[in-house]
């Protein structure tokens, strides 16, 4: 048996490149980037209004003139326009291009128009004001955004902005999920007295989704000959296989064994970890990866959190994924020698401080326990008595 460190470090070893696709803009966001993306022009590209208002000659204030003659209106939208005479000025709207022979800009509200001159009524203002100068804030040719970031809403928008319709991406791996146990049926059934519904499947599914992955689902029955016949075509078609249950010690927990037989090389089974224990992870030298969790709903849950979602993200983007802490907000005692998840509930004390509150369960068999909780503490095997106010990892799936 290793330990969660180890698990993680063996794990994290074993990353995969499933290629890159090209998606369109409205179907980016949540994905990682796999191109730079460069400025097409300056930014802004134009020297910009950012007030409504009256665009002048800064000069011509500072001589003392206050009424200044209108020539025209500049718009947003339109061609870049002249002021004939200094003297004079502008109207001009958010967003237009400042007119040529102006520089300051003088909005509406410390002006008074009337009978065709503009007069301002403000004794001090700013040289250049309420403008956005062309490539203040980058030039053509910068580099906007990193390869290797996950598109959020401010990327597309700068992509958008770039003329980019089309973004190269990570590929995203196929995934199957795969439920196995004769006691399974189906969510729109009613379960005999020694059966249950899925579930499993569907909140393995549901963490995929939340996170951008899409996933098939299957599920195998009790029967070791038709486990490994149903393995060789998964790993043909698939390139992660993810088990929920049939990893234990049980008579009929034959999935070890068959994922060895069809080839499937084991890197560990059993962690020193509660809830999870007996996870197992495999890979092939054909480049697909196998993650079989245990088959209690909260241990699917946690480790499916803790392993499979940063080994997709750091798989994709090939970088660093940062994780929160959170402020254990009681005590807490945890005898044996493991790693414990712990359950807690997260709320943000008046400094802004993330803080922890265990919340009591069952077991790792206590599913309906996930409803009541935020996310997992991870707790360290070196000790057994954790005290208020102490920080460690926080898992957050909610």
């Amino acid at each position: 048996m290793i330990s969660v460190k180890e698990a993680q470090s063996i794990i994290l070893s074993h990353l995969q490149d499933f290629g890159v696709e090209k998606v369109s803009l409205q179907n980016a966001v949540g994905r990682v980037l796999k191109e730079p993306i460069l400025g097409d022009r300056d930014f802004p590209p134009f020297n910009r209004v950012t007030m409504d208002g009256i665009a002048i000659q800064y000069s011509q204030f500072e001589k003392g003139i206050r009424t200044f003659y209108i020539e025209g209106l500049a718009a947003a939208g339109a061609p870049e326009m002249k002021l004939d005479n200094s003297a004079n000025c502008l109207e001009v709207m958010t967003g237009a291009m400042l007119p040529q022979n102006t520089d300051t800009v003088i909005r509406y509200e410390d002006v008074v128009i009337k009978e065709g001159g503009a007069t301002i009524q403000v004794d001090v203002f700013k040289y250049e004001q309420n403008v956005h100068f062309q490539g203040l804030d980058q030039n053509k040719g910068d580099l906007l955004i990193e390869e290797g970031i996950k598109l959020s809403p401010a990327e597309i928008g700068v992509c958008a902005t770039v003329g980019k319709n089309e973004l190269l991406v990570a590929k995203h791996p196929n995934i199957l999920i795969i439920s196995s146990g004769d006691e399974l049926v189906e969510v729109d059934e009613n379960p005999l007295p020694h059966q249950i519904r899925k579930s499993n499947v569907w909140q393995l599914k549901a963490i995929l989704k939340k996170n951008g992955f899409e996933a098939d689902t299957a599920h195998l029955r009790d029967k070791k000959q038709e486990i490994v016949s149903a393995l060789k075509s998964y790993l043909n078609n698939y390139d992660v296989l993810l088990f929920s249950g049939a990893v234990s010690k049980g008579k009929f927990d034959f999935l070890p064994e068959a994922l060895e037989e069809v080839g499937v090389q084991k890197h560990f089974h059993r962690v020193k970890q509660r809830p999870g224990k007996p996870f197992w992870f495999g890979t092939t030298d054909q480049g697909k990866t196998v993650f079989a969790f245990p088959g209690n709903p909260v241990s699917t849950f946690a480790c499916a959190h803790f392993y499979l979602l940063d080994w997709l993200q750091k798989s994709l983007a090939q970088q660093k994924v940062s994780k929160p802490y959170a402020i254990l907000n009681e005590d807490f005692t945890f005898k044996p020698d493991l790693t414990f998840f712990l359950q807690v509930k997260i709320s943000f004390d008046n400094t802004g401080k993330l803080l922890a509150t265990p919340v009591a369960g069952n077991g790792s068999g206590d599913l309906a326990n996930l409803a009541y909780a935020d996310g997992f503490l991870v707790i360290p095997q070196e000790k057994n008595e954790f005290k208020n106010g102490e920080v460690y990892p926080v898992i957050l799936y909610r």
